[in-house]
């Protein structure tokens, strides 16, 4: 069902591919796409037609599921409302106004790392900041599609990190660890690969003067400040982000231009609205993975894994981090999704992770990590798509220009190739 559900979804997208239609990996959706995989599943399964239902739904009315679909939900509603208010808009004139000339290449990495954090959505940033890059562009003679890209990768990092990400959510939802033991697993991956971005992009930019910002509120950054705080602290995320929407909520009352109660809560819909199909689909995940897993499916794929990497190496912890950031990569450039790769390879990366000694965290984070990577390679991914649309570029102009996620990627795996042995591990605590 799984090669099912990958075959139509990648083919889908070659055809359009093929046939020159814009957005050619997003036309048939996933959770259309998976549909003929849950039919598959069920007709391949054992017993009555009614117990095969039965266990399908009972993976969709898994905890885990639906604490990850009700974090879903008040991620997409604190997005939205922030949006609504101009903390996104305010906040990036605000970085643009301090940007000296000689920082601007990696001014525009830092803006756009900022706001992706803050968002937790790497589309949503590249739709704010790829305009601006263009702008600058146009002014100052940089680099069009090196300043495109430096926006996509710092798109990224934020997808990777934030604590509200949809990457995030899915990873540490699916192996059942907090979003604060992920962040701290993740942070310092991240920042060293960002810190050598930077340093990248100061040898390859350019000597101008930015345009001025106007100046954000300084109440449009507290409920930012806020989620990420209380999420560090290790408080519950759905405490976290509950809390964070009524704040935004007040930043907005207390706004010079008003913010009514029902523009509120028009705004938490819309925000439930634009998480609908990743909440679908990660239902329908969990339904799916029940019958594979009953089916014996997910059982083979482990030991055909594990066999394939024990041929490598002698460390465990090393072949299984390896095998599951293979296997969300290949998932990754199947669906041209990081949040569907990472749904697909969970409990796949779960059960790897407690064979071989890997912390929850750790596999988390190499998922998360992985995903993003790919997902910021792929000419065809939406991040491409949508900057070189923004820009009026090709997206293969493009794809060679995110520094960031290259450099993440050979961070991680610098990580990964020292990751102690379990007797070294055991020895140090």
């Amino acid at each position: 069902p799984l090669v099912v559900f990958l075959s139509l979804f990648f083919g889908s997208g070659l055809y359009h591919l093929w046939a020159g239609t814009e957005r050619a990996f997003y036309q048939l959706r996933a959770p259309v796409a998976i549909l003929p995989a849950i039919g598959l599943a069920l007709w391949m399964g054992r017993g009555p037609l009614t117990k095969r239902i039965q266990a399908f739904l009972q993976g969709i009315g898994d905890l885990t599921i639906i604490t990850m679909c009700i974090v879903f939900l008040l991620a997409g509603a604190f997005s939205s409302v922030m949006d609504a208010i101009g903390a996104v808009d305010a906040t990036v004139n605000a970085g643009i106004a301090l940007i000296p000339g000689w920082m601007l290449l990696p001014g525009l990495f830092m803006i756009s790392a900022l706001i992706s954090t803050a968002m937790g959505t790497s589309n949503g940033t590249v739709a704010a900041i790829v305009p601006v890059a263009v702008g600058l562009s146009d002014a100052t003679g940089m680099n069009l599609p090196l300043a495109v890209g430096t926006v996509i990768g710092g798109a990224m990092f934020g997808d990777n990190l934030s604590i509200i990400s949809d990457t995030t959510i899915a990873a540490t939802r699916t192996q059942e660890c907090s979003m604060r033991d992920k962040f701290f697993a993740n942070v310092w991956i991240a920042l060293l690969a960002a810190g050598a971005t930077v340093a990248l992009l100061l040898v390859l930019g350019t000597n101008a003067s930015a345009p001025e910002g106007s100046v954000a509120s300084p109440w449009l950054v507290v409920p930012y400040l806020l989620v990420l705080v209380l999420a560090v602290a290790g408080v519950n995320v759905i405490v976290v982000l509950a809390s964070g929407v009524l704040l935004a909520g007040v930043a907005g009352f207390a706004a010079p231009d008003g913010y009514s109660v029902g523009a509120f809560t028009a705004d938490i819909y819309r925000g439930f609205e634009s998480v609908f199909e990743i909440m679908l689909l990660a239902m329908f995940i969990g339904g799916l993975s029940v019958l594979i897993k009953r089916q014996g499916g997910l059982a083979w794929l482990i030991q055909t894994i594990t066999h394939l990497s024990d041929r490598l190496q002698t460390n465990a912890r090393r072949t299984g981090a390896f095998s599951i950031a293979a296997l969300v990569s290949l998932n990754d450039v199947l669906t041209a999704n990081n949040v569907v790769s990472i749904l697909l390879a969970g409990d796949v990366a779960r059960n790897i992770a407690d064979e071989r000694g890997i912390s929850r965290q750790r596999t988390a984070s190499v998922l998360d990590i992985f995903a993003c990577v790919t997902q910021g390679s792929l000419p065809y991914g939406a991040q491409h798509l949508l900057g070189a649309s923004l820009a009026g570029l090709s997206p293969l102009a493009i794809a060679g220009t995110v520094h960031y996620c290259w450099i993440l990627g050979l961070v991680a795996i610098g990580f990964i190739v020292w990751m102690p042995t379990p007797a070294a591990a055991e020895e140090a605590g």
